[in-house]
């Protein structure tokens, strides 16, 4: 029973980012949607916040909540109303890159809120420089980006700590805050993975599969280059299926994202695993997938590529009651106990030294990204005899695939659902708020914290001949206020002068201005008194646009 408490936060949301709708089917959509249903379904929160760039978005998010049964108060945080995070407390942005929103903060304090990111492909030049950029842009100790595996937060630390270390050097740089970096995984709907043996035997019939056949399934983007390169899995179905003489059937139920790739993929079946049959799903059909899990005995993916961090399916297929051959790479080995749920199989890349040829041309644009990550990819080899050796002994042992799977089953729905997840959140987001209210004292207050984002009137205070002044005087340039003010609402139906309403008075402090005026020359000091407090700075400003329409002028 879930218990509603004061927890706020706000989730920063654009659909592309939480939908799993569409023909670019990634990893990170996939983990939005599941996490925001998720966060839906099993949020303590008596409120919800939500920031958009379109209204519209923030609708489709209620939805979201109201699947979930949510009755819950939604308020909507937009871009002229960003101060209303104060009062939600934290801002969670689905990317390590809150960078920008940090500087963006920094316009009503750093200690105005929390920001909290997490990480999902780190490889890529943008998610690197975004990391990076975590040391130089203001965050505080009270930020955080969750990473989702002990061995990506190992590589966003070395970025950090590669990032101190070139500025220690270039500037003698000495202090630097790091945001927090809790390692929490990504979760799942254990039930959606649940499938009864009369379930089971429909999908093996609608796929027209007999029941003395073995089912392998690989399940997520089927690209070799970006992915998990096929070969090894492919020569070790193939040589498993000699040594048993097992028939199996492998399951791709993924999307090719191209029919080059499509083509080279049923190449490599042909040469690699001709004994084995091959049956293509296309991934992005939510029928087609249950079908996929549901006729499978046993899940596989032999990952080596470094835009992996978590990587879901192996905790799906756990969830499905799958025992899992994986290859032992960067989250899977958290997520897989060797012999328990499944079998790692080792992985070998080379050593630091031997791939700086590969990063430069990253660097220089010389090989895209997808070439970087095949490059790189092209370099990690997996145990192709151990991974035979997990298969046999799999294929050969009925109770030992019963026996895993069910480990792997009450794993996730012990470790990995988003009811056991999501209170791991709202703990991280409680203790960065606890952490804001108790050191926010210590912040230091910059005119400018945004430096790239400074008063234009400061930045560029040279280019003029001279600024605007409190002792300046001002005179009408009319004979009296009322012809001052009918030029001036006839100036005012020009588009060239009203297409900025940012900067111009209400018509009412207009005409109180020209008629304070009509008694002779005053400074713009005394002018500003005849306006309340919070009014004055605007006024004062807005006088320079009635010289520009020469409305005043400067009395001399």
């Amino acid at each position: 029973m879930r218990t509603n408490y004061d927890m706020r936060v706000c989730i920063n949301y654009h659909p592309e980012g939480y939908t799993i709708e569409g023909p670019k089917l990634m990893g990170r959509n996939v983990a939005g949607e599941s996490f925001l249903r998720g966060f839906a379904k099993h949020s303590r929160a008596n409120k919800f916040w939500v920031r958009v760039e379109d209204p519209k978005h923030a609708q489709i998010f209620g939805e979201t909540l109201k699947a979930q049964e949510r009755q819950e108060r939604l308020s909507i945080v937009q871009r002229h109303s960003i101060d209303k995070l104060r009062e939600a407390g934290v801002l969670y942005h689905p990317g390590p890159d809150i960078g920008l929103h940090a500087f963006r903060r920094t316009l009503f304090g750093d200690d105005a809120w929390s920001l909290c990111g997490i990480t999902h492909t780190t490889a890529s030049a943008y998610s690197m420089d975004s990391l990076a950029q975590l040391i130089t842009a203001p965050l505080q100790p009270w930020d955080s980006v969750i990473c989702t595996s002990k061995s990506v937060k190992s590589n966003v630390n070395k970025v950090l700590e590669t990032q101190v270390e070139y500025l220690k050097a270039r500037f003698n740089s000495t202090n630097f805050s790091f945001p927090k970096l809790p390692v929490i995984p990504l979760g799942i709907h254990a039930d959606e993975f649940n499938f009864s043996d009369e379930q089971k035997r429909r999908a093996r019939v609608s796929l027209e599969i007999a029941d003395n056949t073995l089912v392998v399934l690989f399940m997520g983007r089927l690209s070799f280059h970006a992915k998990a390169h096929p070969l090894a899995m492919y020569q070790a179905l193939q040589k498993s299926s000699e040594i048993t003489g097992k028939k199996i059937v492998l399951i791709e139920c993924g999307w090719h994202a191209n029919e080059d790739i499509s083509n080279a993929y049923k190449q490599a079946t042909e040469v690699a695993c001709p004994n084995v049959e091959v049956v293509h799903l296309d991934g992005r059909e939510s029928s087609n997938r249950k079908l996929a899990w549901a006729a499978a005995d046993i899940f596989c993916s032999l990952s080596d590529n470094i835009q992996e961090t978590f990587g879901i399916s192996p905790v799906e297929a756990m969830a499905a009651g799958l025992p899992c051959v994986v290859s032992d790479w960067d989250g899977y080995r958290d997520t897989i106990r060797d012999g328990v749920d499944g079998i790692l199989v080792p992985t070998t890349m080379p050593k630091a030294g031997l791939g700086v040829d590969i990063a430069e041309r990253h660097a220089l644009e010389i090989d895209s990204y997808d070439m970087y990550l095949g490059h790189t990819s092209s370099l990690v080899a997996v145990d192709v005899d151990l991974a035979t050796e997990a298969f046999v002994t799999l294929f050969n042992s009925e109770e030992m695939r019963q026996k895993m799977g069910a480990e792997g089953r009450k794993r996730a729905l012990d470790v990995y659902e988003w009811k056991v997840i999501i209170p791991q959140y709202e703990t991280l987001w409680e203790s960065l708020e606890e952490l804001r209210k108790e050191k926010s004292g210590e912040v230091k207050s910059l005119s400018y914290p945004w430096p790239s984002r400074m008063d234009p009137f400061y930045g560029f205070d040279q280019y003029p001949t001279s600024a605007l002044a409190m002792e300046t005087l001002f005179v009408l340039v009319d004979t009296n206020s009322q012809e001052a003010l009918d030029r001036l609402k006839g100036y005012l139906k020009l588009a060239m002068v009203n297409y900025a309403p940012l900067v111009v008075p209400d018509i009412d402090e207009l005409a109180g201005v020209l008629g304070i005026l009509e008694s002779g020359p005053m400074s713009a000091a005394e002018l500003v008194k005849h306006f309340p407090d919070i009014r004055q700075a605007y006024i004062f400003r807005s006088l320079l646009w009635l010289l520009k329409l020469n409305i005043l002028k400067v009395y001399k």
